[in-house]
Formats: C-alpha cells, sequence, structure tokens
C-alpha cells in the first residue's frame, strides 16, 4: 500500500501541472513557479540533470523530462521512445537487474502495459503505450522512497 501512495504523488503531480494551466487560462510558467515555488526543470527532451543514475531508462530517444520539488519531495519523468509494445520485458529486466523489485502487471489490449517497481532508495512507475506519430514510448516517474510519515501521536 505505501508503495502504491508513492507512486501516485509523482503522477498526480504531473497530471495536476499539465491539466491546471489549461483550466485556469494561465501560461504554464506561471503556474509551474507557483506550484513549485520554482523548484522545476522542464528539460524538454532531455533527462533532467539530477535523474537518480540508479534508475536505468530505455536507451531510446528522449521525448520529454522534467522533475519537480526538491529534497526528498522531488519527483522525476521521463519519456523515452522504445521500438514496440514488448519494451515493457526489456524494460522490467533492466529494472531487476538495478536492484528494483515489481513487475508490469497490466497489459493493455493493443500491447504495452504499466508497472510499478521499488528499491529502498526509489520508487518507480513505468507506462509503456502508442504515442500517435511518436510510434511506442515508455514513461517512467520517479519519486523518492520512505517519505516520512507523522508518526500517530497517543490521546489521553
Amino acid at each position: 500500500m505505501r508503495r502504491s501512495r508513492l507512486l501516485v504523488i509523482p503522477v498526480a503531480a504531473l497530471l495536476m501541472l499539465g491539466v491546471a494551466p489549461a483550466l485556469a487560462g494561465c501560461s504554464f510558467q506561471t503556474v509551474v513557479k507557483d506550484v513549485t515555488g520554482g523548484n522545476v526543470d522542464l528539460g524538454g527532451d532531455k533527462v533532467p540533470a539530477d535523474f537518480p543514475k540508479s534508475v536505468p531508462l530505455y536507451k531510446g530517444a528522449v521525448v520529454f523530462g522534467a522533475s519537480v520539488g526538491s529534497g526528498h519531495g522531488k519527483v522525476w519523468n521521463v519519456t523515452v521512445k522504445v521500438p514496440g509494445a514488448d519494451a515493457y520485458t526489456d524494460i522490467q529486466k533492466q529494472l531487476a537487474d538495478a536492484g528494483f523489485s515489481g513487475q508490469f502487471g497490466a497489459q493493455a489490449p493493443d500491447g504495452g502495459g504499466t508497472g510499478t517497481f521499488a528499491n529502498d532508495q526509489y520508487g518507480v512507475l513505468v507506462v509503456v503505450t502508442g504515442a500517435g506519430s511518436n510510434g511506442w514510448v515508455a514513461n517512467y516517474s520517479v519519486s523518492r522512497a520512505g517519505v516520512q510519515t507523522p508518526a500517530p501521536t497517543a490521546t489521553p
């Protein structure tokens, strides 16, 4: 349960960054600055400079790279081109070889799939999907593991 919460946070944060400007009619840069206090790297077609080196990425062209937040609240998102729907098998092996546990649990009817992985440092959500003119892509959302949860206090 805790691992799935770690993976939902980066996806929700990145979706909000993409959807909020459209709904509010504000510029994307203004919303990102307001939401993150300036702690954002919209790397465009590059992997963010501080992307965790222990998280292997499929060796494909980078379509999009970004990071949001700082410290233990930092989240990275990278999308790379992959040769096809079955790239998830290679991705799963790369992550397992790097010490991550997890697997792809949901495969789409047309191929691709969604997998969750974690080690003691990071949680990784990977989605392999068709992307129209971009062919097939793998989207990696990475967050730090071990986010501190406040301990409950006893009531008298």
